[in-house]
């Protein structure tokens, strides 16, 4: 089996954030650590070379593999930043009608800035998502 490229490593957040963050980018990374900090109550650390993440999980794959992932976290991904959280059910559905100018992948939240979402339906989200891991993989 193949070795997981994602998992938690000792690299600088910081670091990546300034390698990476254009600088209209930078004020929203801040804002998203300590939103994440805040909800998580847990600090960044670097998931791969490229996910800000906060805590861990272990989960178990139809197929026998197991793996260890963040609960949550962001990325830079060149004009847009990603939020990883799990957005499945009817309240977060309409959690996610009104956030704002987004786009959802199966458990990748786009946006451009965070000025074009709505900050405290986002915290709502992450909160909403963080109960579904919780009940999931407890």
């Amino acid at each position: 089996m193949a070795e997981l490229k994602t998992r938690a490593t000792d690299a600088s957040v910081e670091d990546y954030i300034a390698s990476r963050a254009k600088r209209e980018q930078i004020g929203d990374c801040m804002a998203l650590m300590a939103l994440l900090t805040r909800v998580t109550g847990q600090q960044p650390k670097m998931w791969g070379p490229s996910i800000v993440g906060y805590g861990s999980y272990g989960y178990s794959c139809g197929s026998g593999g197991t793996g260890e992932m963040c609960r949550t976290g962001f990325a830079l991904r060149g004009r847009e930043l990603v939020v990883y959280l799990l957005a499945e059910g009817d309240e977060q559905q309409a959690l996610l009608a009104r956030l704002g100018k987004h786009r959802m992948g199966k458990s990748c939240l786009y946006f451009k800035r965070l000025a074009e979402i709505d900050i405290k339906v986002l915290e709502q989200l992450i909160v909403g998502s963080l109960a579904q891991l919780e009940s999931r993989y407890a």
